[in-house]
């Protein structure tokens, strides 16, 4: 008999099914909808949430976490791509998806919170067994212990280029923007390190949930009633939920008596109710009204006037979204679906118009962190047209002496000031007037006549918001 058979067999190691971690099923589940299906994380995840309280899988410490694992994964992705990278042997591109997202919220346990090194690895590799299996469980413990032996600053020392040598894309992977996106912000701010920087830092900040107080509708003395709401920065019909409060908790907007609206957003509208006019003002439009934010605030604006207000929107869904959203306006308005190039009412018929046209988004990073790894730089041409043919139809359709707010959710060059300066090149029967004095208390509003709002200065989203009057 030889040595070998004489030895002993060791017992099988018994098999251990893997423990489904709630928490962390969810996001993953959140993170491939985002990737397989284009989805928005802000409208992904409110369901699943939802589903997982229902079904008593969930206390409200439960849902915080599975929403900072979802955004903070979302908002570092570009960040934890460079380190990941430094960590296995095959280019990314060359990682299943289904991998490179169990890795991704591994490293945001690791290099992005405080959840112990022991946990955020085991924890990812239990989700690995569950997900994908034993054998690429593996390969994920193998990576994320790679990923803990350094911290983030640790980190962004190896796999970020120098300052000095490459400003933008050291900016890129420490702040987790491409680099087409680094540069286009920076332009838009004139320059200077720390002010892009603090832009940055501002977009992967979690954003407050900001109430509007439809006028008529609602108070913002009855808001601040709820638990942890204050009052707004600069609008004063905006309160604050500070603790990542339930906006669907809130009576008033589920009655649609006040809604959830960036500041920004209700500045723009309000800045446009109050602009000069010369002559009546009882007929107003806004021509890309969906999902129906700013066109609920004008509509409770124009009621308190006697002034009507027309909602226009291209896609019939949309348009039921505005039509839902301004259902018990107290006074006049109707909402419609139109082409606003193609516009079913006579030129000259407002008083003011609001074209808050499609664009980038990229003013809205904070909160759709993944649509800064969706756009892309000929997205810009893409809007282009569309952009300048709207603000031609609010200028059609403003009377002389009205006044026409161009307005978007970016702050990119393109997407501001040279459809502005375009459009008005053919319109010498216009001319901007100073939106800042609209802005009443709000800080550094730049030269003008134009306003550009930021994150980072302002808390707000980006918004850029350029006034036209009709003069002839």
């Amino acid at each position: 008999m030889s040595e070998q058979s004489r030895r002993p067999r060791r017992p099988a190691k018994p098999y251990r099914r893997p423990q489904k971690d709630p928490v962390r099923m969810l996001a993953f589940e959140a993170l491939r909808a985002v990737d397989e299906r284009d989805a928005y994380a802000n409208l992904v995840l409110p369901p699943l949430l939802r589903k997982a309280r229902e079904k008593g899988d969930f206390d409200a410490r439960d849902a915080a976490l599975a929403t900072e694992l979802v955004y903070g994964t979302l908002r570092r992705q570009g960040t934890y791509d460079a380190v990941i990278a430094a960590c296995v042997d095959r280019p990314l591109r060359e990682v299943d998806p289904p991998v490179l997202d169990v890795l991704s919220l591994g490293a945001h346990q690791l290099l992005g919170t405080r959840i112990p090194t022991h946990a955020a690895v085991s924890a990812s590799v239990e989700l690995a067994r569950v997900v994908l299996g034993d054998g690429r469980a593996k390969f994920v413990n193998a990576v994320l212990r790679k990923v803990a032996q350094d911290d983030l600053d640790g980190w962004l020392e190896k796999v970020a280029p120098p300052y000095d040598k490459d400003p933008e894309d050291h900016l890129a992977v420490v702040h987790s923007h491409p680099r087409w996106i680094v540069s286009a912000l920076w332009d838009s701010l004139g320059g200077g390190r720390a002010g892009i920087e603090d832009l940055l830092e501002a977009d992967n900040e979690r954003p407050e949930v900001t109430l509007v107080a439809r006028p008529g509708r609602a108070t913002t003395e009855e808001l601040l009633r709820e638990d942890a709401a204050v009052p707004g920065r600069w609008s004063p019909y905006a309160v604050r939920l500070t603790e990542g409060g339930e906006p669907g908790a809130v009576e008033a907007v589920r009655d649609a008596r006040a809604g959830v609206q960036d500041e920004g957003s209700q500045l723009v509208a309000l800045a446009l109710a109050n602009a000069p006019i010369d002559g009546p003002d009882e007929k107003w439009l806004d021509g890309c009204a969906g999902p129906g934010g700013k066109a609920a605030l004008l509509a409770a604006l124009a009621a308190e006037r006697g002034a009507a207000l027309l909602a226009s929107e291209k896609q019939p869904h949309r348009a039921g979204l505005v039509a839902k959203a301004l259902h018990g306006n107290p006074g006049p308005y109707q909402v419609i679906a139109a082409d606003g190039t193609r516009p079913p009412w006579q030129p000259g018929t407002f008083d003011r118009v609001l074209m808050d046209v499609p664009c980038t988004g990229l003013g809205a990073l904070r909160r759709r962190p993944e649509a800064r790894w969706r756009r892309r730089p000929e997205d810009l041409d893409n809007f282009a047209p569309l952009q300048r043919a709207l603000l031609r139809t609010a200028l059609d359709s403003v009377r002389v002496g009205g006044v026409v707010g161009y307005a978007t959710c970016s702050p990119h060059l393109a997407e501001t000031r040279a459809v502005v300066s375009d459009v008005l090149k053919q319109y010498p029967e216009a001319e901007l007037i100073d939106a800042r004095p609209l802005l009443p208390g709000v800080p550094a509003l730049g030269e003008g006549p134009d306003v550009q709002l930021w994150p980072h200065l302002h808390g707000t989203d980006a918004m850029y918001l350029a006034l036209i009057r009709r003069t002839g």
